[in-house]
């Protein structure tokens, strides 16, 4: 079984490649998947805002290129280049509308880390009540 402070050490270390030149905030994610392979990501800025990408959609997207389709967890963790200390960081909206079309909410656990030692959890439902999801397209029978 993997340890969560492997997953957030993992989450530290892609944020390392982070490209965030305007923002300066440097986000790293790192996602389990139900297989026990790991997926790091890193937030990639772009001068026309809208094309930048967040750390955890990074991770979900190479996953899902190599044939993810199940996860079980995820690690955050980011900073200002500036801030004196990591605090929590939890995904954007968009980052968990991702989640949502990947993960049971129920048992996806989101890890939000300010080091190895401390950090909390949370389920995806807890984030996104209500989610979005592709069984609200289904049609009724």
């Amino acid at each position: 079984m993997f340890r969560k402070e492997e997953l957030v050490k993992r989450a530290f270390e892609a944020q390392k490649h982070a490209y965030a030149p305007y923002s300066g905030f440097q986000v790293g994610a790192a996602l389990l998947a139900e297989d026990g392979s790991v997926y790091e990501g890193c937030n990639i800025e772009n001068a026309s805002y809208g094309a930048s990408n967040c750390a955890e959609r990074t991770a979900f997207f190479r996953a899902v290129y190599e044939g993810k389709r199940k996860f079980s967890a995820i690690a955050v963790v980011g900073k200002a280049e500036n801030a004196e200390a990591y605090e929590y960081c939890p995904p954007c909206g968009i980052c968990r509308q991702v989640m949502a079309e990947f993960c049971d909410p129920e048992n996806f656990e989101i890890i939000l880390a300010k080091d190895e030692e401390d950090y909390c959890s949370y389920k995806l439902g807890e984030l996104l009540p209500l989610g979005f999801t592709g069984k609200n397209m289904e049609e009724e029978k």
